[in-house]
């Protein structure tokens, strides 16, 4: 009996080896599975012991690398830099590089670094040039905004006019005084005071709640005119404010000036139910924004639609507007006779570009900086500048233009280079002259009217 319980004693020994044995194998496989090593194993073996087995199985004596020995080793598998690849040394398992190839490879190696070393300075050049042209703008500028605050601003009524200012003016206003100087040259015919744009705000703002609560017509000025046109116009400046200037994000709705805007255009269709909103009139208005507080960008707003050029695209004065582009057709043709002729050909029409940089005074097709200084000069020059820009546009692309067909010709123009250098925009400007046969932009287009005039006494038919 006692013999029996021993075998049996026994037999459960070797049992629980053996499955012990099986478990430590089976967590082995799956420690390997991961390349990682069971909790505890080097903790018991010497690292040099472990070392020494490694080599023994892999068949390879073990000596301790050098310092060299260890750079090579990572160069086998990585290249460090180009300078590893030329300078340094074939791996041990390829054959030497010849004195030839090596001394080729020096000489390379050695040009790469003085080519390097060239673009470094120049590129050191070209900041150091950019950063003198920097400070000698801004100086530039802080120079121009104490003459204009110290002596123009001052005196504006006998300085405007000189020589002096004309030419600074050309030159671009400095940001900070641009709106004072706007609102000067621009003027307020139209007498309008601040309370005057705080009752047609108001006025705005009462049809708007009434329109949205479907209540009665609003008499005000415009009782002539329909809800639905009212509702229309509403519905249009809503669309416009959000694709004003979208890059910006400062006009879409939650940004700092969308309401601004919307109060501007709404006010400006309750003082002139007549003209009412008018597609592009957002953006002249947001410009305007940009440089003045809003009462005064409502009085600009309303004394600048009010220059007869304005009037009568935002109106749409058909007769008028013919002429306007006859005008600038003369004043092409004397310019630019080619492009002149080139445009005939395709039967490439002034309205067909015209109309959106007028309607806009190129703020939608320019960019911002380079359309306020257009917009500098247009408050020297008046409405003949707009047309001059347009002639040193096309003046400026002229070797492109006259290679497309009519179709490219159009897309160019309404969507006109991202990238325009402001200093050739305004010396291709400089160069067209205003002036045919002796005569001025002035008295061509009121040759132009009068001719018109007559036209239309002698064929009663173009009255209807």
């Amino acid at each position: 009996m006692a013999a029996s319980s021993l075998l049996l004693l026994m037999d459960r020994n070797l049992f629980a080896r053996k499955q012990n044995a099986r478990l430590e194998k089976q967590n082995d496989l799956g420690w390997k599975l991961f390349g990682k090593t069971p909790v505890g194993e080097n903790s018991q073996k010497d690292p040099k012991k472990i070392q020494k087995e490694y080599e023994e199985k892999a068949g390879r004596p073990h000596k301790p690398l050098s310092p060299k020995q260890n750079v090579r080793k990572n160069l086998d598998f990585e290249p460090l830099s180009t300078t590893a690849l030329i300078l340094e040394d074939r791996p041990a398992n390829l054959p030497a590089k010849p004195a030839e190839e090596a001394q080729k490879h020096r000489q390379q190696y050695e040009e790469m670094v003085v080519q390097a070393k060239k673009r470094e300075l120049k590129e050191a050049q070209r900041r150091k040039k950019q950063l003198e042209e920097r400070c000698k703008l801004e100086e530039s500028i802080g120079n121009a905004v104490l003459t204009w605050n110290n002596e123009i601003l001052p005196n504006w009524e006998t300085m405007c006019c000189s020589r002096k200012v004309r030419e600074l003016w050309w030159q671009g206003i400095p940001p900070s005084v641009r709106g004072k100087v706007w609102s000067l040259a621009i003027g307020n015919e139209l007498n309008i005071t601040h309370e005057l744009y705080d009752i047609c705000l108001a006025r705005a703002k009462e049809k708007w709640r009434s329109l949205s609560t479907g209540g009665a017509e609003v008499e005000c000025e415009d009782a002539g005119f329909s809800t639905a046109d009212r509702e229309a116009s509403l519905e249009l400046i809503k669309l416009d404010i959000s694709r004003t200037f979208p890059n910006l994000c400062i006009f879409q709705q939650g940004g700092p000036y969308h309401d601004t805007l919307h109060s501007i255009l709404g006010a400006y269709t309750c003082y002139r139910p007549d003209v009412g909103y008018v597609q592009g009139m957002s953006f002249i208005a947001a410009v305007l924004i940009l440089n003045l507080d809003t009462a005064d960008a409502f009085i600009a707003f309303s004394n600048l639609l009010n220059k007869p050029c304005q009037m009568a695209f935002f109106r749409v004065d058909h007769g008028l507007m013919l002429t306007y582009f006859a005008a600038f057709e003369v004043f092409f043709e004397e310019n630019l006779p080619k492009l002149f002729a080139h445009f005939k050909k395709n039967n490439l029409t002034p309205d067909i570009y015209l109309i959106d940089w007028i309607f806009t005074l190129y703020s939608k097709s320019l960019p911002l900086d380079l359309a306020c200084r257009v917009w500098d000069v247009f408050c020297r020059d008046g409405e003949e500048f707009l047309f001059r820009t347009a002639l040193g546009i096309l003046k400026l692309f002229e070797d492109i233009l006259t290679k497309m067909d009519f179709i490219h010709i159009a897309q160019f123009l309404t969507k006109l280079p991202e990238d325009l250098p402001s200093e050739e925009f305004f010396t291709s400007i400089a160069a067209i002259q205003i002036q045919s046969r002796n005569k001025k932009w002035a008295q061509v287009l009121t040759a132009l009217q009068k001719d018109s005039r007559e036209m239309e006494k002698g064929s009663p038919s173009l009255k209807h």
